[in-house]
């Protein structure tokens, strides 16, 4: 039955001019079947240049958002409405509003993780991979506003040195990880390093090896020497990791770190998209207009 979906989902995008678009957290079958699978700012990056008139996002609505603000020509398509982003539901336009007014000098970064509203009202976005270079670039006398997730703001702070007012909004899914959860595995797999995503609480960075996005975790495993990796983030990456890596071991920090938000879309809910065109994701003016400046300045600052 996976074979036949898959050759209707390849008739149907060659019909539609569509491309697939899958975040890292995707399950493994949609990751098999995208034209590109990455982190928030690959898939950013990839949105911004995509030359097909229909984009299918799996990943969740704040990606997809971040497709059409970027790519108003095109159709971009979301398989599961339902697949929100809990930490992107902690911030609020009007919320960040009364900080800037109680902040009236200060910049608002907003993590890419934030509802089409909130960046409108942001002078920069960010994603996990950028987050330190893009503070790094700004005025050293200026107060930064960075929402919606403190714990990546609590990481940038460590490492740029930068005070800022953070919101405290949070992932779920990497909150529920532990120094435990990291111990066991450590203790269960002797020298394996651990990757861990800087969305996961300070306790948690302070066991890991290394802190870096998801897209920074499969490059850093395919250069490593080291042949056994503990990933501390959600599961789906493993996917890939593995895909990438035959030679290597990834171990999964624990059961405990998958998002079912990321895990609503499957085959079927691609192929029902493209056959009904469905559902579409578009953000509207002036929200497009004023969110759009702020994501643009993201994708001017790549890490090195």
């Amino acid at each position: 039955m996976s074979a036949r979906l898959v050759e209707k989902i390849i008739e149907l995008k060659k019909q539609r001019n569509a491309v697939i678009l899958a975040h890292n957290y995707q399950i493994g079958p949609v990751q098999d079947i995208a034209d590109y699978v990455g982190d928030s700012l690959g898939l950013s990056v990839e949105a911004a240049k995509v030359r097909a008139d229909v984009i299918v996002f799996c990943g969740v609505l704040f990606m997809a958002e971040t497709a059409a603000i970027l790519s108003p020509e095109k159709t971009v398509l979301l398989p599961d409405k339902n697949a929100g982003c809990p930490m992107a539901d902690m911030v609020t336009a009007d919320g960040v509003n009364q900080l800037k007014a109680k902040y009236p000098e200060a910049l608002v970064v907003s993590y890419v993780n934030s509802p089409a509203e909130v960046k409108a009202v942001s002078d920069y976005c960010c994603t996990s991979g950028n987050a330190t270079e893009l503070v790094n670039s700004l005025p050293a006398d200026k107060q930064i506003i960075f929402v919606p997730d403190k714990f990546l703001g609590q990481h940038v702070i460590d490492t740029t040195g930068r005070d800022m007012i953070l919101w405290p909004g949070y992932c779920p899914t990497h909150a529920r990880i532990t120094a435990d959860d990291i111990n066991r595995a450590r203790n269960a797999n002797k020298g394996a390093i651990v990757l861990a995503h800087p969305e996961c609480p300070p306790q948690v960075k302070a066991c890991a090896d290394e802190m870096l996005s998801t897209g920074q975790m499969l490059t850093f495993a395919r250069k490593s020497e080291n042949k056994s990796f503990i990933i501390v983030t959600e599961e789906g990456l493993l996917h890939t990791l593995k895909k990438q890596n035959p030679d290597k071991k990834f171990i999964g920090v624990s059961d405990k770190a998958i998002c079912p938000n990321m895990k609503k879309i499957d085959l079927e809910k691609i192929l029902w998209a493209l056959e009904d065109m469905k559902y579409v994701i578009t953000v509207d003016n002036p929200i497009r207009d004023k969110a759009k400046k702020a994501v643009d300045r993201m994708l001017e600052v790549i890490p090195g």
